[in-house]
């Protein structure tokens, strides 16, 4: 059971990375006074169990609120990454008693029509979802070539800065197990579902202070602007160097950054 007297950050990564997205935060966090719960999100890098069939991301922020809730955690805030940042705003959105703080990185919610900055349209792939909502187009091409389709695209968000090689190949190894490709394409074939959640907030844009963090080689300040109409506190931070894992790639800066906004907003 938690001590809601203590901070908590719940931490929810996209795709395709692990929690090993957090390796550099975590410590932060809890040098800081912060306790850290991370949470792998369905079908992220695992096999999701039989009783998720759900991958709607409204679906998947009640079951990350029910999980909270049976593990004593009333109060917390969220930081959450990629795919994990849309769960973590509509987690902020049906419970906004609960969450004190938001940090989105590296994600421009479904629905949200925004233009990523050159920088970032020179890296950034947009390959990734087409391809991934094509009905059973990545489930004929995709096994056996594992590597080459989590690394290009790894490789490709990062930006010219990359990711640390032992960080790419635990992501692909992850990735690479039996069930995950299937779980993985899920998050994008709900892609209808999704714009009409996010699009239903958009006339009760939420409170809860938000950080928004992009990559220049990546998002960028669309990660912000992408929330203009869906949040009243906007914190807008573009991390120099990074591509789509700042948390990674800057961790210096970052940690530094999330854990000033988390303490502000405790």
């Amino acid at each position: 059971m938690s001590d809601n007297r203590t901070p908590t950050a719940v931490l929810l990564h996209g795709w395709p990375v692990t929690t090993e997205h957090w390796r550099f935060l975590v410590p932060a966090l809890n040098a800081a006074g912060i306790t850290t719960v991370p949470v792998t999100l369905p079908g992220l890098g695992a096999v999701p169990a039989s009783d998720v069939t759900d991958f709607r991301k409204a679906a998947l922020a009640d079951l990350v609120r029910a999980r909270l809730a049976r593990d004593g955690f009333t109060r917390y805030a969220v930081v959450g990454h990629d795919w994990g940042a849309t769960v973590g705003y509509l987690i902020a959105a049906a419970a906004p008693e609960s969450v004190t703080a938001l940090v989105v990185e590296e994600e421009i919610l479904p629905g949200v029509d925004i233009e990523i900055p050159p920088a970032g349209r020179d890296h950034y792939p947009s390959w990734h979802g087409p391809f991934n909502r094509a009905a059973g187009l990545a489930e004929q091409l995709v096994p056996g070539r594992e590597t080459a389709y989590y690394g290009t695209f790894l490789e490709q968000s990062a930006g010219p800065s990359g990711l640390e090689p032992a960080a790419l190949h635990t992501y692909v190894d992850a990735y690479s197990a039996p069930g995950v490709l299937e779980s993985g394409l899920a998050y994008y074939r709900t892609r209808s579902q999704d714009v009409d959640d996010v699009r239903a907030l958009a006339d009760r844009p939420i409170s809860t202070p938000v950080l928004a963090i992009g990559g220049r080689y990546a998002m960028g300040a669309a990660v912000a602007g992408g929330l203009a109409d869906l949040a009243t506190d906007v914190t807008r931070l573009v991390a120099e160097q990074s591509g789509h894992y700042p948390a990674e790639q800057e961790p210096d800066g970052m940690n530094d950054a999330i854990v000033r906004f988390l303490q502000q907003h405790s």
